[in-house]
């Protein structure tokens, strides 16, 4: 299950120092039951201290609207690009805004893409019509890409959105262990 605080209209006060609130992880994941969600605040370049101080006043807001655990992570807006950063892939590609309610990377006019390649050639004629009909569906059913807004690009590779990424996998495993994934940028 989601926890999808980026949907929520969330009445939270920060300062003008806050570029954004994203929230990344485990819980950004379809189908994923996350132990915590994780939180990481954008600062304008402020004194560690006030970046401290600002990350658990909006932390305690955020607690108070959800039973699971939250852990926060404070950046400023230059230690964020850092490349000791080790979160910042995740924060770029996977992380939503609960400021404007859309993924962080479109500050960057950048949109994720997960692109999956698969091949069927060694799959039997019943397989390759099994695949077909998970993803575009069967007798009125809605198939993956419509359920979830993916699309077909071409025969051979489909392109979904990140937080779909499971869901997709565990799909096509059952099917055929011949398929390739590969996280993209789609410039606006």
């Amino acid at each position: 299950m989601m926890h999808k605080l980026w949907l929520k209209k969330l009445k939270l006060t920060y300062s003008k120092e806050v570029i954004d609130i994203v929230q990344f992880g485990s819980s950004m994941i379809e189908n994923n039951i996350p132990n915590d969600i994780d939180i990481a605040i954008i600062f304008q370049k402020i004194p560690l201290k006030e970046q401290l101080s600002q990350a658990q006043e909006i932390k305690n807001q955020l607690q108070k609207l959800i039973n699971i655990p939250i852990h926060i992570t404070a950046y400023d807006f230059y230690s964020f690009f850092n490349k000791g950063n080790f979160a910042k892939e995740d924060i770029l590609f996977y992380g939503k805004s609960l400021i404007s309610n859309n993924y962080f990377s479109k500050l960057f006019d950048l949109n994720p893409r997960i692109q999956i390649s698969y091949f069927l050639e060694k799959l039997k004629k019943k397989d390759k019509v099994r695949f077909h009909y998970m993803l575009k569906g069967k007798k009125g059913k809605y198939g993956l890409l419509k359920a979830y807004g993916g699309e077909l690009l071409n025969p051979g590779l489909i392109e979904i959105y990140p937080e779909y990424e499971k869901i997709f996998l565990n799909a096509i495993k059952q099917i055929t262990p011949n398929f390739k994934l590969k996280k993209i940028f789609l410039l606006e």
